[in-house]
């Protein structure tokens, strides 16, 4: 099979530039808006918007609809494509399923979380749920003998208990000032 290279060039334009696409039928809840400011916050950006260039010039979003109505007056990276239309709608259509389809190794993500240092509580919100979701799934063993032992390395823990998220918020902030790791927790 012969893949073809679809991008023709990386360029730096101001997000305010890329026209939304009309078919785009993602939606955006506020805590994913909340998580993704949280990483432009500590990271920055680390991956290209994909865009067309259509026949007036102008360049017509396919992916990354939120980062560019997150950051409209920031220059943002973008992979302009070599590609008509209708092959953009297929991008449009089948980008973020694709990458829905990826399975996850529950014990790799746990102990990334827990040695990544996350300023932003709504990224670690995001993979507190994530978390929870991962753990509510079918476990893929029909039998309990046939289950795997899992290690669990000595760890040790202070939970506070707050009046209210502000409090939550303050003392999180306090803590993360005095040098310590923290994660925050909402039961």
């Amino acid at each position: 099979m012969q893949i073809r290279d679809r991008i023709k060039q990386l360029r730096r334009v101001s997000a305010k530039q890329l026209r939304p696409n009309p078919k785009n039928w993602r939606t955006h809840p506020q805590q994913q808006s909340d998580a993704l400011k949280g990483v432009l916050a500590e990271i920055g950006y680390a991956s290209a918007l994909l865009v067309r260039e259509c026949e007036d010039g102008t360049l017509q979003l396919i992916d990354g609809h939120l980062r560019a109505e997150t950051t409209p007056d920031a220059v943002v990276p973008v992979l302009v494509l070599d590609v008509t239309e209708e092959e953009a709608e297929k991008i449009l259509l089948t980008h973020d399923p694709l990458t829905g389809l990826a399975g996850a190794d529950e014990q790799k993500l746990a102990d990334l979380i827990a040695t990544t240092d996350l300023e932003s509580p709504e990224l670690a919100q995001m993979l507190n749920r994530l978390e929870e979701e991962l753990s509510k799934q079918d476990w893929p063993f029909d039998e309990l003998e046939r289950r795997p032992e899992v290690e669990i390395p000595e760890s040790f823990q202070v939970v506070i208990e707050c009046e209210d998220e502000n409090d939550q918020e303050a003392l999180y902030d306090r803590m993360r000032k005095e040098g310590y790791r923290c994660r925050v927790l909402t039961l």
